[in-house]
């Protein structure tokens, strides 16, 4: 098994040449349906140069995550935008209760 030891979600491709703006990151566990979100906030910030992320393989329940930035370190980034998609989130589940309760009166 060539699985690389991790410790929870984050792990950094190992034999890869990276440093704080370029970096290729691997999220343990998770698929398309969190990549193209990541992907997505990571493009919007300014900071960010190029952000994209691939399935290795349909049988690895894992993806990689290419970072490269200006002058900020990639962990920096994807953080915001992982707090970004939680302030999302936050927004859209605020709206559904209130939509609820104007619904039931």
């Amino acid at each position: 098994d060539m699985e690389t030891e991790h410790v929870g979600k984050l792990s950094i491709v190992e034999g890869e040449e990276h440093d704080d703006l370029c970096t290729t990151l691997v999220l343990h566990g998770e698929d398309h349906t969190l990549g193209n979100v990541v992907r997505h906030m990571l493009i919007k910030n300014p900071a960010v140069e190029f952000a994209g992320y691939s399935v290795p393989h349909p049988s690895e329940n894992k993806i990689n995550l290419r970072i490269q930035t200006y002058s900020t370190p990639c962990l920096s980034a994807l953080y915001r935008a992982l707090d970004d998609i939680t302030d999302v989130c936050d927004h859209v589940l605020e709206q559904i209760d209130k939509a609820e309760e104007k619904f039931q009166g």
